[in-house]
């Protein structure tokens, strides 16, 4: 189940509920602020589609909504970065390439600091065809075969 809420004292409540009756807690992405919360939470186990925002990107950065700090923050907790493969295939082409070009600046990132990225949903998409897209994205064969486990 994914938590879909911007309050944070009601995403708090739902993770402790569901991490008692052992489901897997999956936490869609809000603003930044929230984000960070969510990855300070050793209960969470996915924090999912940082990249999808309608934030600006900067001139020469992109707002991945990920920086070295939260991802070291994700790695240190165990979190895993989850992209949401089913929402960036039913954007636009302008909208898509933005998305990838996000999704290509969170590889580099989780690259440098060790943090996992996943696809999403887990058992949609074959190995070998996440494989070749990570590769596509500048992404190593290691994240590639990681990011469907």
């Amino acid at each position: 189940m994914t938590i879909n809420t911007s309050n944070l004292n009601e995403a708090r409540k739902q993770i402790q509920r569901l991490k008692k009756n052992d489901g897997k807690v999956v936490v869609q992405a809000q603003n930044p602020e929230f984000n960070r919360k969510i990855l300070e939470n050793k209960d969470v186990d996915v924090l999912l589609g940082l990249e999808i925002h309608n934030r600006k990107d900067k001139l020469n950065q992109r707002d991945s909504g990920l920086n070295e700090v939260l991802c070291k923050l994700a790695k240190k907790n165990d979190i895993k970065i989850g992209i949401h493969l089913e929402k960036i295939i039913k954007l636009s082409i302008i909208e898509k390439a933005r998305i990838l070009s996000r999704i290509i600046q969170n590889i580099y990132l989780s690259k440098k600091t060790g943090a996992q990225l996943i696809v999403f949903p887990q058992n949609k998409y074959k190995k070998q065809d996440v494989i070749g897209l990570f590769l596509s994205l500048k992404g190593s064969t290691k994240q590639g075969r990681e990011a469907v486990y």
